[in-house]
């Protein structure tokens, strides 16, 4: 048995319509030095899925239209956002908002 170590690709991942993309690109507690805190990333994805749900109030099937994904895919963003967000604010880590390649900026109508 050889011991390489196979790599799958897996399922690639949809292309998710960004509505709004954040001023800042880091978030930071008071009085730490960002050499010295941990950090916390969060795709621009996730944040666009805390940012529909519960800034816009939209519902799910609503805010997974918005983005150009299946329901299912937007729950994961969301709640994968959630968990790092609670993560990072109980812990004291800063955020750094991500961009990947797999997203696209829209200019999407408000409904």
């Amino acid at each position: 048995m050889s011991n390489i170590v196979r790599h799958r690709r897996g399922r690639r991942r949809c292309a998710r319509r960004i509505g709004n993309i954040p001023s800042a690109a880091i978030y930071e507690p008071v009085g730490t030095s960002s050499s010295s805190v941990e950090v916390v990333e969060l795709s621009l994805a996730e944040l666009e899925a805390v940012r529909l749900i519960d800034l816009e109030n939209l519902t799910q099937e609503q805010a997974a239209i918005r983005m150009g994904i299946s329901r299912r895919s937007f729950w994961s963003d969301l709640t994968t956002a959630r968990k790092k967000i609670a993560h990072a604010l109980v812990s004291g880590y800063a955020i750094r908002i991500i961009d990947h390649p797999h997203l696209r900026v829209s200019n999407v109508v408000e409904e």
